[in-house]
Formats: C-alpha cells, structure tokens, sequence
C-alpha cells in the first residue's frame, strides 16, 4: 500500500539548504519516492497551530520503502545537516484503501 511522510519544518538559518536540497531529491528517489510537494506556501485554513516554513509530502510504494529511506546512511548524513538549522515534526501514513 503506498505510504507518505509528511513534514512540516521551521527554519532557522538557510547556511544548510543550498546543499540539502540539492542533494535530496536523488536520495529520495533511489528508495523509489517523489515529492508530491515540496516547499509550498503554507496557508492556516484551520486550528492555531504555528504555520510552519515548509512543508513537504513524498510518496513511496510502502512504508518499507519509506522507512528504508528514512533510516538510509544517505539520508541520515542530510538529516544532520538539515538540523543545523532547522527543525522538523514528520510522519508516516498509509494511503486509502
């Protein structure tokens, strides 16, 4: 069943994303993923939660795919990076039957 990781990320300071983002889409793709968004223009249509500054949705063919990219040495090197200035709630979820 195909699987998502959605994110919602708050940047701190922009020094990593040059880099980061030049370098994600390849890893994402080998474990067979695509972004379906990527950055956007986050918009409240409900609730008081703090918009964040990016949001992104992959998909994958199922969640072993997801969970192999997001536990991949590929991806976990980047993840540093993206931390020293950022920080970012994800989740996993399963598409509709």
């Amino acid at each position: 069943m195909t699987a998502f990781i959605i994110g919602k990320m708050q940047i701190h300071s922009r020094e990593w994303m040059d880099e980061y983002f030049s370098k994600i889409p390849e890893v994402v793709a080998r474990y067979r993923g695509q972004f379906l968004v990527r950055g956007g223009h986050p918009e409240s249509l409900e609730g008081d939660n703090a918009l964040p500054d990016a949001a992104f949705i992959i998909e994958f063919p199922d969640r072993s795919f997801a969970k192999d990219f997001w536990g991949s040495k590929e991806f976990q090197a980047l993840a540093v990076l993206r931390r020293t200035g950022s920080s970012l709630n994800a989740i996993l979820v399963d598409k509709l039957a």
